[in-house]
């Protein structure tokens, strides 16, 4: 604990210190022209569709509908695919895309060419502000683990709606495929390079926030709808599934990422024989 003791001189000296601070003009506080642009004319979203038509013959629903709901499935699978590519959009769009929206002082280099727990807490000290997960290709994931176990700190994991992640400095390690790996000599599982990002989500976090309309005719969940188009003269029934989406980087810091590790090396460990 530190004791400050204030004298009478002292305290003179600070009336007077403060008397000259009121007296004197204050400084102007000038706006930036490319700021004021940016309140009037402010970056606009548009959102991306995402559509496809099912076509199921009626004499399906019909016969074939017990015991399995052969129609509800057959649309379980459509928006499965829908969601594949709305998550495609969002990490690869080169309009709103994830990737192409990190700032470059934002952009982290790798120190050796694999994802090194090094390079993971240089993500960190970028996104320092409520970092969320890190998003990464499952074969960047192993990486990391390989890279980690070398150096005696093999990450810890958790359990996250019924599913076990990896996890550095307690953010979990999300897999996504989506962040696609470039590989070389046409060998999907030989060497090769990918990109890991660091997310923080949310917009009272000043994050990453996904973009969707409610509301729409036929709404099947949240900016999804399913309408009925009708039986044409072949008996087969047609539903259009839509799809709306987008997602907006609301900070620079919201958003780092980690640019073409390598994810096909691999250590050899020399083993004691007793």
């Amino acid at each position: 604990m530190v004791t400050r003791v204030t004298t009478r001189e002292s305290r003179q000296l600070q009336s007077n210190s403060l008397d000259s601070a009121v007296n004197q003009p204050q400084p102007l506080q000038s706006v930036s022209v490319d700021s004021a642009r940016n309140e009037e004319e402010p970056r606009e979203y548009e959102l991306s569709i995402a559509q496809s038509v099912l076509r199921v013959h009626t004499r399906v629903t019909d016969i074939y509908n017990e015991p399995i709901d052969r129609l509800r499935e057959q649309l379980r699978l459509t928006i499965e695919g829908l969601k594949e590519q709305q998550e495609w959009e969002i990490i690869n769009n080169p309009h709103y895309g994830l990737l192409n929206n990190v700032s470059p002082l934002m952009r982290v280099k790798p120190r050796y060419g694999p994802p090194t727990p090094d390079d993971l807490d240089e993500m960190i000290s970028r996104v320092w502000k409520k970092p969320a997960f890190f998003l990464a290709h499952p074969r960047a994931i192993a990486a990391i683990g390989r890279e980690c176990t070398r150096r005696g700190v093999p990450p810890a994991t958790v359990n996250l709606f019924g599913a076990t992640f990896l996890t550095w400095r307690g953010l979990p390690i999300v897999p996504c495929d989506k962040l696609e790996v470039k590989n070389r000599n046409g060998n999907p599982y030989g060497t090769g390079t990918t990109n890991i990002l660091l997310v923080r989500v949310g917009e009272e976090n000043q994050g990453v926030v996904g973009l969707h309309q409610i509301g729409i005719q036929g709404e099947k969940m949240p900016s999804l709808s399913v309408r009925f188009m009708g039986i044409d003269v072949q008996a087969l029934a047609s539903y259009l599934l839509t799809l709306y989406f987008s997602c907006a980087v609301l900070t620079d810091d919201a958003l780092a990422v980690l640019e073409n590790v390598e994810v096909g090396y691999y250590h050899d460990y020399q083993y004691v024989q007793f």
